[in-house]
This record gives C-alpha cells, sequence and structure tokens, in this order.
C-alpha cells in the first residue's frame, strides 16, 4: 500500500503526522521553508501539559476585559488592525467562550489531551530523546490566597471531572520546593502529570530526525504554495514540482492563508507571543506560571525563558514586545532573572480557531487533502496525539478517538 504523501508544515504537528503516516506504510515527504521545529514549535514554554484539559477561553470578567481595553498588564496586548482584521472570528471565540459552548468543547478536547504524554512518550524512547524531558510537573503560583483557593477549587474539579493529578502547596511548600524564588507567595498549585522540554526545537528536530532514519524525506520549499496537479498534489521546490497522491496541511498560523487560496474560509485567528533568554543564576527547579499576571518562566538549556501571553496583531505586523517588558517587572519581583541574552526577543504564533477545537480531518471540497491545523496553545503538547489521529482517517480505519468534534467540515 505504498500511497505517496506530503506533509506540508515541519513543526510538532507536521513532523508527527508524517511520522504516524510513515509507520502505517505511506511514502511521506516533510515539506516546510526551514527546518523541523524552527518556528513556532520553537518558541513556546516546552510543555507538555496533560493539565491542560480545558482549551483557553475568551475572558469574560469585566475587570479583565476593562484592563485589556486599555492594553494593561502583562497577558493581553492588541494591534488596532489586529482587531480589525479579526474581527470576526474574534467575535465567534467570544461567542464559544460563554460557560455552557465552553463546556462541550472541553470534553471533545480533553479527549485529545488525556493521550498526551503517552504518545509523546513513545516518541521521545523511540527518537532518544529522554535528555530533553523533565516528567516531574508544573506549577502555577499564586501571590494572593483567594487566588490560591480558587485555583484549588479549579484543580479539585479537574480531578474529579477529568482524573488530572494535582498538588496544592502553601507558602513553607512552595518555598521548599522552589528556592530561586526569592518573594514569599501564597502558594501554588502543582500539577504532577506534565512534562517540561528544555529545548522545544531540539524535540522536532529529534522526531524528525527519527521520521529521516527510517526512510522519510524532508525537503526544504514553500509549504504554503500548495496546488492540484493532475490526481495529487504537488508544491513548487528548487528543482522543480514535488508531487504526491495526497497532501496534509499542517501549516499552523499559516494554515489560513494556505486554505484561502483554496476557497475555504474558516474561522481561525492567531494569538502571537514572544520570549527572551535570561542567564538566571540560580535555576527554576520546574517551570511556573505566575498565574495572578499572565506569564511563563520556563527552564532551558539557553538560561530562563520568559514567555508572554497573547498578542493580537496581523503575522506581518512589525514585533512590538510590550508584554515581555511588562512581564520581565513582573517576574524579577519572584526570581533573579539576571541578564537578558545578547539577541532580539523571539516572536512566534499560535494558530487559533474560534470554537477553541483544531480542525484534523479531510478537506471538505478537495479529495486527497487533509487539515491539522489550529490547535491554538497546545501544538506542542498535541502533535503525537494529532498526528496518530489523522493517520488513522488517512489510512480509513477505525480511529482510537472520535475524530467527528474536530471535523472541518464543521465551518462549512
Amino acid at each position: 500500500m505504498a500511497s505517496s504523501i506530503l506533509v506540508l508544515g515541519a513543526g510538532m504537528v507536521g513532523t508527527c503526522t508524517a511520522l504516524h503516516l510513515q509507520q502505517r506504510g505511506y511514502e511521506v515527504t516533510l515539506v516546510d521553508r526551514r527546518g523541523p521545529g524552527q518556528e513556532t514549535s520553537f518558541g513556546n514554554a516546552g510543555l507538555i501539559q496533560r493539565e491542560a484539559v480545558e482549551p483557553y477561553a475568551f475572558a469574560r470578567e469585566p475587570r479583565f476585559l476593562f484592563n485589556s481595553a486599555l492594553r494593561r498588564g502583562a497577558d493581553v496586548h492588541w494591534h488596532p488592525r489586529g482587531l480589525w482584521q479579526m474581527a470576526r472570528p474574534l467575535l465567534a471565540y467570544w461567542d464559544h467562550s460563554r460557560p455552557a459552548h465552553h463546556a462541550r468543547a472541553t470534553e471533545a478536547y480533553s479527549r485529545l489531551i488525556a493521550h498526551a504524554t503517552e504518545e509523546h512518550g513513545l516518541l521521545v524512547a523511540a527518537a532518544g530523546a529522554d535528555d530533553l524531558v523533565k516528567r516531574q510537573g508544573f506549577r502555577f503560583v499564586f501571590r494572593t490566597p483567594q487566588a490560591l483557593e480558587d485555583a484549588a477549587q479549579r484543580a479539585m474539579d479537574l480531578h474529579d471531572r477529568f482524573g488530572v493529578r494535582y498538588h496544592v502547596e502553601n507558602t513553607a511548600d512552595l518555598a521548599l520546593a522552589e528556592p530561586a524564588l526569592h518573594r514569599s507567595l501564597a502558594g501554588a498549585v502543582h500539577w504532577l502529570e506534565p512534562w517540561a522540554v528544555n529545548a522545544p526545537g531540539a524535540l522536532v528536530q529529534r522526531y524528525a530526525d527519527l521520521f529521516v532514519a527510517r526512510g522519510g524525506r524532508s525537503v526544504v520549499a514553500d509549504a504554503t504554495r500548495l496546488q492540484a496537479r493532475g490526481q495529487g498534489w504537488a508544491v513548487q521546490t528548487t528543482e522543480g514540482h514535488l508531487e504526491a497522491e495526497q497532501a496534509v496541511l499542517a501549516l499552523g498560523p499559516w494554515a489560513d492563508g494556505a486554505i484561502r487560496s483554496l476557497g475555504y474560509r474558516f474561522a481561525l485567528f492567531i494569538k502571537r507571543g514572544y520570549h527572551q533568554h535570561y542567564t538566571a543564576p540560580v535555576p527554576l527547579q520546574q517551570p511556573v506560571l505566575d498565574a495572578e499576571r499572565g506569564y511563563v518562566l520556563a527552564p532551558m538549556q539557553r538560561g530562563l525563558r520568559l514567555t508572554t501571553g497573547a498578542e493580537i496583531a496581523p503575522m506581518d505586523a512589525p514585533a512590538t514586545p510590550v508584554q515581555l517588558a511588562k512581564a520581565e517587572v513582573l517576574a524579577r519581583e519572584l526570581v533573579d532573572m539576571g541578564e537578558p541574552l545578547p539577541e532580539a526577543p523571539w516572536l512566534g504564533a499560535r494558530p487559533c480557531t474560534a470554537d477553541m477545537l483544531p480542525v484534523m480531518g479531510p478537506a471538505p471540497h478537495h479529495k486527497g487533502l487533509w487539515f491539522n491545523f489550529g490547535h491554538g496553545h497546545q501544538g506542542f503538547t498535541l502533535g503525537p496525539v494529532a498526528g496518530r489521529l489523522l493517520a488513522e482517517m488517512v489510512e480509513g480505519r477505525q480511529t482510537w478517538i472520535d475524530p467527528r468534534p474536530y471535523s472541518p467540515a464543521r465551518f462549512v
């Protein structure tokens, strides 16, 4: 059954899709304009978030909306052109974030998250990547007792509904567990099951190396320029057209532009984000989310990585690392950051859908074309799960997760 297939996009989702198709006997070519894991999958906080069973909703609290409108705080920033260009999907996102809608999305989303560490574990072992992964969890730290109490109640609810394991730590517990924190905090919710990766782009590269070692082909080309050609699909490379019988679009934040050229108009938008590395003389033991301020600190091979919340801006807008500067001030209240490394802040984009569910399945109007994008904040977490599910659909056999909630047909 050696059917040929192009996988367009070599981030975590695309690379894992290529691996799973290869395991099922397909002749797979992985296509990207850069090397594997060099775009969105490179710049995240490196977390495989087993606790993230709820998709990120549009926050509806009046205080949050007021502060966001005035561009206060470090968690949200926006460009006027971004609001204008993405107004329709953002309004749909607001609507889908109503409690009843969000609860339905959570049911579907949690089925994917439930398998995240298990599926990553298989690939980590096969790729020899254990040196990149730490399996000791992830902390949400809280500055005020009330916020900690509310978070502990939410954690209990998620445990009861989805089996997510956690431990609530008081001020003394947290100080003992994280001596790098030089400010006394109310405590933390320690999520016990997430994994932390100390070089996210390197993990994607290890998976891609495994794909090539097993006989796969990785090609540098503009994956957004997909064209129907005869009975199959093709992309233009410097050596001519590269053709295959089928194709998978796994282009993350570039997916919207690619599918628009094929006539699709889905409710998609992006959230940009930044990171910067610091020398941090006393390292954190685990990544921490400053939950009341909206940024993450994650220990990496290159130093302590500070990552920001969401910036609503067009993909091509100039970098405006306002949130990064605000987050650095807040982070220095908690830890000795040291000096920033002498490099420009990294900027990337998260591929989001208005209903908070990824787009995975056959293209509604094109034979032999498949979609695997829109994983929002959790593409790095969900890559192996998304790759396996999509490969099972391509193979035409019974899938181990019901794919209907993620079908592209819901937008048509």
